[in-house]
């Protein structure tokens, strides 16, 4: 069994990944998406949205570390890909699942699922150009309105040589909102021969088992799960207990001292009350003190009050 980490556009940054690695349990890491439109990107891009490119795309704990490319054109996405593997990314994943309303209007991410041709050209494009021993995968949804595409979205990729694809169980217009319908990436995993990841509403080691028997998946990729429970991974492959509000806290104080210290200081306060919205689906500490911290504007007094 593999846990993926996954890509969360504004959440899952470089500092994310390593404190969430750092407590174990993920095999991957998926970067949040770099936007591709008409042109090559500078290296810049790259080192920004991926800094651990710099230490052979691995995070601090040694997990290696996948870029995500998001877009319409198959050129430019090929070439983009080329570079990021350059680099030094574990491969190169295709964002076919995003559901922001400016994404689909410039037409990328879960837009492109009302379109199976557009999905092969561009999988095709990409994986013809990255050299063959650097994987090709893709992330999609199992539609855009609804669920008609589903298995021909797949076909799709499938065909168009992906190495593996990961599959949130929720169509864009569905978004976020449970359940998720498992049981449809059972009846695509019939349909296909790619392997398959399964993704979307996985809480805890009860969902993670229930995930696994109706999608017919081994593998699964876990985002806002990961943050309501930061060693969920861990709890799910190794039965670890769930880490508990004292050592929680410790995290975050630490957590406070790499996004203080680190190139993000600035947004510390507002990344700190996003991941406080996540936490109390698990801790009612977190829940007590949600208001506290939300009124809270300095990342000093913030710090004070975890460290009490």
């Amino acid at each position: 069994m593999k846990i993926v980490l996954a890509p969360m556009e504004g959440v899952v940054d470089h500092l994310m990944r390593d404190m969430l690695t750092r407590v174990g349990g993920f095999d991957l890491c998926v970067t949040e998406f770099i936007r591709v439109v008409d042109q090559l990107l500078p290296e810049k891009v790259y080192y920004r949205l991926c800094p651990e490119l710099h230490h052979n795309g691995l995070t601090p704990s040694g997990v290696p570390v996948k870029v995500q490319l998001l877009g319409q054109e198959p050129d430019c996405l090929a070439e983009n890909a080329v570079r990021a593997v350059e680099l030094g990314s574990h491969g190169v994943d295709l964002n076919f699942g995003c559901p922001a309303k400016t994404v689909n209007k410039s037409k990328g991410g879960a837009v492109l699922l009302k379109e199976p041709d557009a999905l092969f050209s561009i999988v095709s494009a990409v994986r013809k150009s990255v050299p063959k021993q650097h994987q090709v995968t893709a992330k999609m949804r199992l539609g855009f309105e609804d669920k008609s595409l589903a298995i021909e979205n797949a076909l799709a990729i499938e065909s168009a040589g992906a190495d593996s694809l990961v599959i949130h169980a929720r169509t864009k217009v569905e978004g976020y909102k449970p359940p998720a319908y498992w049981d449809w990436i059972a009846k695509i995993k019939q349909q296909t021969q790619i392997p398959i990841i399964a993704n979307g509403e996985i809480w805890s080691a009860e969902d993670a088992i229930l995930c696994q028997q109706q999608s017919q998946c081994d593998d699964i990729m876990l985002g806002r799960g990961a943050l309501a429970l930061p060693n969920l991974a861990q709890v799910i492959k190794e039965q670890a207990s769930p880490m508990t509000w004292a050592q929680l806290k410790l995290l975050l104080v630490d957590y406070s001292g790499y996004e203080i210290f680190g190139d993000k200081g600035r947004y510390y306060p507002n990344r700190i009350k996003q991941w406080f919205g996540y936490l109390r689906r698990h801790y009612v500490e977190a829940d007590q003190m949600f208001d506290k911290i939300c009124r809270l504007k300095s990342a000093d007094e913030i710090v004070a009050v975890l460290k009490k």
